[in-house]
Protein backbone atom coordinates (compact mmCIF):
# COMPACT_ATOMS: atom_id res chain seq x y z
CA UNK A 1 0.00 0.00 0.00
CA UNK A 2 1.42 3.57 -0.59
CA UNK A 3 0.13 7.03 0.04
CA UNK A 4 -1.94 7.69 -2.66
CA UNK A 5 -4.77 4.58 -1.20
CA UNK A 6 -5.83 3.88 2.38
CA UNK A 7 -7.48 0.89 3.38
CA UNK A 8 -11.30 1.12 3.25
CA UNK A 9 -11.92 0.26 6.64
CA UNK A 10 -9.59 2.89 8.24
CA UNK A 11 -10.90 5.65 5.58
CA UNK A 12 -14.47 4.79 7.22
CA UNK A 13 -13.69 5.28 10.29
CA UNK A 14 -11.58 8.82 9.36
CA UNK A 15 -14.76 9.77 7.86
CA UNK A 16 -16.74 9.15 10.74
CA UNK A 17 -18.97 7.11 9.08
CA UNK A 18 -19.01 4.59 11.75
CA UNK A 19 -17.85 4.90 15.91
CA UNK A 20 -14.95 2.48 15.70
CA UNK A 21 -12.97 0.97 13.20
CA UNK A 22 -14.02 -2.63 14.38
CA UNK A 23 -17.30 -1.97 13.25
CA UNK A 24 -16.02 -0.64 10.08
CA UNK A 25 -14.19 -3.00 9.09
CA UNK A 26 -17.42 -5.54 10.33
CA UNK A 27 -19.34 -3.80 7.71
CA UNK A 28 -16.99 -4.36 5.24
CA UNK A 29 -17.14 -8.08 5.40
CA UNK A 30 -20.73 -7.96 5.10
CA UNK A 31 -20.83 -7.49 1.46
CA UNK A 32 -23.20 -4.31 1.73
CA UNK A 33 -20.57 -1.72 0.69
CA UNK A 34 -19.65 -1.35 -3.07
CA UNK A 35 -17.05 0.47 -4.16
CA UNK A 36 -17.45 1.35 -7.49
CA UNK A 37 -20.13 -0.46 -8.17
CA UNK A 38 -18.16 -3.78 -7.29
CA UNK A 39 -19.13 -5.52 -4.27
CA UNK A 40 -16.26 -5.29 -1.60
CA UNK A 41 -15.86 -8.52 0.95
CA UNK A 42 -12.78 -7.73 2.65
CA UNK A 43 -11.27 -4.39 4.85
CA UNK A 44 -7.97 -4.17 3.34
CA UNK A 45 -9.55 -3.38 0.06
CA UNK A 46 -7.36 0.15 -1.08
CA UNK A 47 -9.05 3.43 -1.91
CA UNK A 48 -8.19 6.53 -3.59
CA UNK A 49 -9.49 9.62 -4.83
CA UNK A 50 -12.59 9.98 -6.74
CA UNK A 51 -13.23 6.97 -5.81
CA UNK A 52 -17.44 6.28 -5.27
CA UNK A 53 -18.58 4.23 -2.38
CA UNK A 54 -22.39 3.17 -1.78
CA UNK A 55 -23.62 1.60 1.38
CA UNK A 56 -26.88 1.53 3.55
CA UNK A 57 -26.37 3.77 6.46
CA UNK A 58 -29.67 3.62 8.79
CA UNK A 59 -32.65 4.57 6.89
CA UNK A 60 -30.75 5.73 4.11
CA UNK A 61 -28.03 4.12 0.77
CA UNK A 62 -25.18 6.69 0.97
CA UNK A 63 -23.46 7.98 -2.22
CA UNK A 64 -20.12 9.13 -1.31
CA UNK A 65 -17.17 10.44 -4.07
CA UNK A 66 -13.76 10.34 -1.73
CA UNK A 67 -12.19 13.69 -1.95
CA UNK A 68 -9.08 13.00 0.54
CA UNK A 69 -7.85 10.16 2.25
CA UNK A 70 -7.14 11.56 5.54
CA UNK A 71 -4.53 10.97 8.30
CA UNK A 72 -6.49 10.67 11.14
CA UNK A 73 -9.62 10.49 12.68
CA UNK A 74 -10.34 14.46 13.97
CA UNK A 75 -13.45 16.29 14.64
CA UNK A 76 -16.89 15.81 12.20
CA UNK A 77 -16.13 19.41 10.55
CA UNK A 78 -12.68 17.73 9.38
CA UNK A 79 -14.42 14.15 8.44
CA UNK A 80 -16.40 16.06 6.16
CA UNK A 81 -13.95 17.77 4.29
CA UNK A 82 -12.56 14.05 3.28
CA UNK A 83 -16.01 13.64 0.62
CA UNK A 84 -18.74 14.95 -1.05
CA UNK A 85 -22.35 13.68 -0.85
CA UNK A 86 -23.58 13.03 -4.09
CA UNK A 87 -26.77 11.69 -2.69
CA UNK A 88 -27.78 13.37 0.31
CA UNK A 89 -30.43 11.65 2.46
CA UNK A 90 -33.66 12.94 2.52
CA UNK A 91 -35.11 15.48 5.60
CA UNK A 92 -37.54 13.84 7.79
CA UNK A 93 -41.29 15.34 7.83
CA UNK A 94 -42.68 17.60 10.25
CA UNK A 95 -43.75 14.92 12.33
CA UNK A 96 -40.42 13.10 12.77
CA UNK A 97 -41.33 9.82 10.88
CA UNK A 98 -39.99 8.76 7.45
CA UNK A 99 -42.25 6.80 6.60
CA UNK A 100 -45.70 8.84 5.56
CA UNK A 101 -48.07 6.78 3.98
CA UNK A 102 -50.00 5.41 6.93
CA UNK A 103 -53.75 6.43 7.06
CA UNK A 104 -54.77 9.21 9.11
CA UNK A 105 -57.66 9.43 10.95
CA UNK A 106 -59.06 12.41 12.90
CA UNK A 107 -58.54 13.00 16.38
CA UNK A 108 -60.92 11.66 18.64
CA UNK A 109 -62.05 9.39 15.89
CA UNK A 110 -60.76 5.88 18.05
CA UNK A 111 -60.07 2.82 16.14
CA UNK A 112 -61.88 1.49 12.97
CA UNK A 113 -64.76 -0.19 13.84
CA UNK A 114 -65.29 -3.83 12.53
CA UNK A 115 -67.38 -2.83 8.97
CA UNK A 116 -64.71 -0.04 8.58
CA UNK A 117 -62.24 -2.21 8.78
CA UNK A 118 -63.65 -5.06 6.36
CA UNK A 119 -64.65 -1.99 4.25
CA UNK A 120 -60.84 -1.40 3.89
CA UNK A 121 -59.71 -4.71 3.55
CA UNK A 122 -62.00 -5.09 0.56
CA UNK A 123 -60.50 -1.92 -0.99
CA UNK A 124 -57.43 -3.62 -0.58
CA UNK A 125 -58.03 -6.62 -2.10
CA UNK A 126 -59.43 -5.03 -4.70
CA UNK A 127 -55.38 -3.63 -6.08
Amino acid sequence: MNELSLRIDKWLWYARFFKSRTLASTFCASSRLRLNEHHVSKAHQTLRVGDVLTFPLGDHVRVIEVIELGTRRGPATEAQMLYKDLDPPKPRSKTGKVDDRVAIRERGAGRPTKTERRATDRLREQD
